[in-house]
């Protein structure tokens, strides 16, 4: 019953992260970051089609509606969690070097690059990680059959310990953290994943167009 439930959950999440550490590997036998961009495209695939595979699995997913004040709560997070993702960046909140992602050549922006960027961003990258992180760890931390458990009753080991893995996921792992509480704290709230994704979407996507305007590659 564990494995049933937790694969279709944990399976995106876990591709996304394997192609992370590929691309290190790779970078590390000498290719360079212009030549591993398009690899961005091909991990989105690959958990847009594990999604899409165990898109039955995703009971936490059907639809219940979202009132237009959890809305509008979502996307004022969203935006806040972005504002703090670009500002809390001194030394000592970030931790080893981000790569970035540069989609120009010669100079030039690669429109189809930055497409593929901020669509992966933010219509891809928001569920998987809100089904992994949310959905299921913060509750499976606190009960083994966590889609039984109400998201208002995780407990407080459940919520501390998935912010923080969430934080020090990435390299700004302070941004991380505050973005986790925020996340976890609209799925507690409003008991429906599509609070936290939709935040999580806005701050993404936001985050890809501020990133386009000012050239500052690393955020990606």
């Amino acid at each position: 019953m564990f494995e049933r439930q937790a694969l279709p959950r944990v399976l995106p999440f876990l591709a996304y992260m394997l192609f992370i550490a590929l691309a290190d590997l790779l970078g590390r036998f000498g290719w360079e970051a212009a030549q591993l961009r398009w690899m961005y495209a091909l991990k989105i695939g690959v958990v847009a089609a594990l999604l899409f595979a165990f898109r039955r699995e995703y009971t936490e997913l059907a639809w219940r509606g979202l009132s237009a004040r959890a809305a509008l709560t979502a996307l004022v997070s969203g935006v806040v969690v972005l504002l703090l993702w670009i500002s809390l960046n001194a030394g000592w909140m970030t931790f080893g070097t981000a790569a970035g992602f540069d989609p120009r050549t010669d100079g030039v922006i690669d429109w189809a690059l930055v497409a593929v960027r901020i669509g992966g961003a933010a219509l891809v990258v928001p569920l998987m990680e809100e089904l992994f992180w949310r959905s299921f760890l913060m509750r499976w931390i606190d009960s083994a059959d966590f889609l039984t458990l109400n998201p208002a009753h995780v407990r407080t080991r459940g919520f501390v310990a998935t912010v923080i893995l969430f934080g020090f996921e990435h390299n700004l792992w302070l941004a991380g953290i505050v973005a986790g509480v925020a996340y976890s704290i609209l799925y507690m709230r409003s008991q429906t994943l599509w609070s936290p994704v939709l935040a999580h979407a806005v701050t993404n996507g936001l985050l890809g167009v501020w990133i386009i305007s000012t050239g500052h590659w690393t955020y990606w």
